[in-house]
């Protein structure tokens, strides 16, 4: 399988912009917690955690407790690319995750980004 860049890339490095496009539109750091914590089952600890030890893309998903059943509710598109239909699994998580921020920088209601 062919390495995307993407997936190298410290977490941690991209983190502070998801705060930041959330905190641009008025949403909080603790929103974006919450909506990565749904989607990876991680607790707030455990995400800290694994900023805190720089780990890549493909470590932090690798690692993650588990991805929120509702995830294939996830739909739409996120960088030109309708997110249901990613084939690539580790790519298609990552994207998942920009889709849900990007919902909360547009001001979509936490419970509906949740799928609740």
């Amino acid at each position: 399988m062919k390495q995307t860049k993407i997936f190298s890339m410290p977490f941690a490095g991209v983190y502070p912009y998801y705060i930041q496009k959330a905190e641009k539109k008025g949403r909080t750091k603790d929103e974006v917690d919450t909506i990565i914590c749904w989607l990876t089952g991680y607790d707030v600890t455990a995400l800290q955690n694994q900023i805190n030890q720089q780990v890549d893309f493909e470590t932090f998903f690798k690692e993650a407790p588990r991805m929120h059943p509702n995830v294939t509710k996830i739909t739409g598109v996120i960088c030109g690319y309708r997110v249901e239909e990613i084939t690539d699994p580790l790519m298609q998580k990552i994207r998942y995750l920009d889709k849900l921020v990007d919902e909360l920088a547009k001001g979509k209601a936490i419970d509906n980004i949740l799928r609740k």
